[in-house]
């Protein structure tokens, strides 16, 4: 048995101004995620590089691997998965929200059943936040 809760985004829709793709729970299909533009960065890169590309507040999380842990948000004034260890970037977490214009580089969870958007965020971020708030596993995000 695994010591670790495994994420995983497979991006399958890059589009100008937003990215879609297909989030799972160890393995297991939960839901779509929508992020910003994806600009090719990844874990590689120096943060320079990043920095280079990177748009702020319009640029999908470099591919890679990141630890994950539950910490208060003081802009969401609750407990919500934080991202830690993305070059170039500073408090991304794993929100709820439904456009592109609601991520600023985050990653945000639902269902894709409108062009360029997620449905049902809240909803699928409270199953979300059920599975994490129970489980004692170490939580890694990977992005591919």
């Amino acid at each position: 048995m695994s010591n670790t809760l495994e994420l995983r985004v497979e991006r399958a829709w890059k589009k100008p101004s937003y990215t879609i793709g297909k989030f799972f729970v160890d393995g297991k299909r939960f839901c779509e995620s929508l992020e910003d533009r994806d600009r090719g960065l990844t874990s590689a890169m120096t943060e320079a590089d990043v920095k280079k590309r990177k748009v702020y507040g319009e640029t999908a999380i470099p591919t890679g691997r990141y630890r994950v842990k539950l910490t208060y948000s003081n802009k969401f004034k609750r407990i919500l998965p934080e991202v830690f260890g993305v070059k170039g970037f500073e408090g991304i977490r794993i929100h709820s929200g439904n456009t592109a214009k609601d991520s600023l580089g985050c990653l945000l969870l639902g269902e894709n059943k409108a062009t360029g958007k997620v449905l049902n965020s809240r909803a699928t971020m409270q199953k979300l936040m059920a599975i994490l708030d129970n489980t004692t596993k170490e939580i890694w995000l990977t992005i591919v």
